[in-house]
Parts: C-alpha cells; structure tokens; sequence
C-alpha cells in the first residue's frame, strides 16, 4: 500500500501559493485493508476514506468509464492492480495530476510541472470533454491563478467549446454551477471566469441572463475595488430587474442572502445615478423601501455594494448618517406620550422627518411628504 498527496496541495506548493486542504490517493489496497487500518469509510460513488486522525479524505486509486450524460454519468472501477498513473490520468488539468510520495518525490506523468512553468491550465487528456463541470473548474482556475501570468492553453478551450456544442453542459446540475460560481466569485479576478465562460460560448448555456454582457464592465470594476463575493455577485445582476434577478438565484439555487443583496443593491442604485435627494422625505422612504429600519446590517451592505458600483460615497453618507439619526429616536418615549395605534405610527414617522432635517440644508426642509403612516 502506497500513499500519495495529490491535486491542489501539491500544485499550490510548487506555485507558492496558499493551500489549506490535502487530497491523498491510495495504491495497492483494498477497502477492508482500509478498515483494518483504521480508515472510516465514506464514499458511496467509490471508496473514500476518511483518516482516523487528521480527518482527511483517503481515495482508493481508481479509472472510471463515461456511461451517461453530466458529471455524474461516470462508472468506477477500483483495484489493488490500478496504478497512480491511471489515476492521474482523469484528472482535469496537467497541473493537477501531480503527485508527491512521503520523502517528497513527485510523480509527474503529464507535465504538469513544466505547464506551470509555462502558465498553461492545460488539459491531461480527452476524456477531459465528458465531464461538464471542468467548464466551469478550468474557468474558476483561469480567475485564481490569473495575477501570475495563467492562461487557458488553447487546446483546452478548443476542447471546452466542444463540450458545449455537443449538448453535455446542458446536463449541469444547478448546485454544481453554484458551487463553482461562488468559488469563482472569492477568487482574485473573478471577471476572468465570466471571459472564460464566454470564450467558449457557455455564458448562453449556463447563465442566458448575462448573455448580452452590460454589466460586465461594472462587474470587472467592482471585483477590482471590493473582495466581498455577494457585492461583487449585486454588481453582476446589475443589468437585470427585480424579477430576473429572483428567476436566475431560483434556477442556480442561489443563497438567499446573495440575492435579497442584488435585489436590494438594483433598487438603491438609481439614488447614486442622480444628485443625492436631500429632502427628509425621500431619505425616509428610501430607508423604508430597503427595510433598513429592521435590517441594518444588509442595509449597510447594499450601501456598500452601491458605493462600489457607483465610485460615489455622498448617498452612501446621507443614507447610513439618516439611519443613525432615525434609531436614536427611542419608541417607548412616543409610548410614554400617549400615543398608540396608528397615532404611534404617524407621531414616529413625524419625529424621523424632524431628525432627517439636520443631513438636509435649510432650503430642502419643506418637505411633501405628509406624516400619515408608519414606514418602519
């Protein structure tokens, strides 16, 4: 039985770049060798194991066979007689058939090494094509490693624009997109995965909704300026309404929290594409319409991602500076007046417009809005 690290671990530590997760692959065992060593199983597709220690995957060495559609239409085949490099060889990427023994001696049968000197994502072999999702996982490598000089080999692209064209990345499974999406969306140049994805005609498969491309510009501004992935997923969405925005976070299954933040940040930004409305009134029912009263905190955040898209910090600070002064209003002083009902409603809302006057010049106090209902 031999034990090797393999994938991303020994890839980033030839590149000199952070690692926080190892990969091992097993040769020359079976699974009750396994478990008789103390591994845990785990796999259901095929055998993985966990260490009865560190906790981390231990895969027996396998070869597997396309017999269906999508990632998941793969049969494997595991065997004390399969060797590492037939392991290795299904791997996605050179870069990531790599594999390094105990004494640190790497196994390198497809060149990866000499890929990463040369700053090609390359594919190993054809069987690249009959997975779908190495679409988007060459894509999501194009955008982490792209600060040091990466770029698709043009084989590889070749070879993803087929898998588009023959139909297979029809059969991607939502939360695989998302997965890989949202890893691509934390990641250096998270633009260089949508440029990747367009390259190679899978935006109008995978995401139709940005197929026209208007917000990319935007997008590649705000990545630029902001690390935060839901911002940077709001200044995406950007050219969408309300309604395609929900439909493609439905059909992606998209977080909640990612899309109430792009629903939100769409509302906000026509107050950063005009001059700041100054007048008490508009500031409530700006801060109302974004429910900032109940949730600050996405509030603050849908702030951000406006200031990001915009380059304009002024609404950012009339909003917040707003917000500050309507909660130091303390509603059990209303209470204590006497007043209840829809009467507490109208006296809160009056005390708001009265606060919001002094993030308002003198000119502006007259304000239209009449004080007849509770915004909160």
């Amino acid at each position: 039985m031999q034990i090797f690290l393999v994938g991303g671990a020994v890839r980033d530590k030839l590149l000199g770049f952070p690692w926080h997760e190892r990969d091992w692959v097993v040769v020359g065992a079976t699974p009750s060798q396994m478990e008789l060593e103390g591994y845990v199983p785990v796999g259901k597709d095929f055998p993985v194991f966990l260490h009865p220690q560190t906790k981390e995957e231990y895969a027996l060495a396998r070869t597997e066979r396309k017999v269906a559609p999508g990632y998941k239409g793969f049969s494997f085949h595991t065997s004390p007689d399969v060797t590492l490099a037939e392991d290795l060889r299904r791997r996605d990427l050179s870069i990531n058939a790599i594999a390094e023994d105990a004494e640190g001696k790497l196994t390198d049968p497809y060149g990866g090494q000499q890929d990463i000197e040369a700053r090609l994502l390359r594919h190993v072999s054809e069987a690249f094509a009959e997975d779908p999702v190495r679409i988007l996982r060459v894509a999501r490598f194009a955008a982490r490693y792209h600060h040091l000089g990466f770029v698709v080999a043009p084989d590889t692209m070749a070879l993803m624009s087929t898998i588009v064209k023959s139909g297979e990345a029809d059969h991607l499974v939502a939360e695989r997109v998302w997965k890989e999406f949202s890893r691509a969306l934390e990641e250096q140049h998270p633009e260089v995965f949508m440029a990747c994805l367009d390259r190679c005609n899978a935006t109008g498969q995978i995401m139709p909704e940005l197929l026209d491309g208007k917000s990319i510009d935007i997008f590649t501004h705000v990545c630029a300026s902001s690390p935060d992935s839901m911002i940077r997923f709001a200044a995406l969405m950007t050219s969408l309404t309300s309604d395609e925005i929900n439909n493609f976070c439905q059909r992606l299954t998209v977080p909640k929290d990612f899309r109430d933040l792009a629903i939100s940040t769409g509302k906000t930004l026509p107050y950063y594409q005009q001059e700041a409305p100054l007048d008490p009134g508009h500031i409530l029912d700006t801060l109302a319409s974004l429910d900032a009263f109940r949730r600050p905190q996405r509030f603050t955040q849908c702030l951000n991602a406006c200031e990001a898209i915009s380059s304009r910090a002024l609404p950012s600070e009339h909003l917040q500076k707003g917000l500050e002064l309507c909660q130091n209003i303390n509603p059990g002083d209303i209470a204590e007046a006497g007043f209840k009902g829809q009467a507490f409603g109208v006296e809160l809302k009056r005390r708001r417009l009265e606060v919001l006057k002094a993030i308002a010049p003198s000119s502006n106090h007259k304000s239209d809005h009449k004080p007849e209902e509770d915004p909160s």
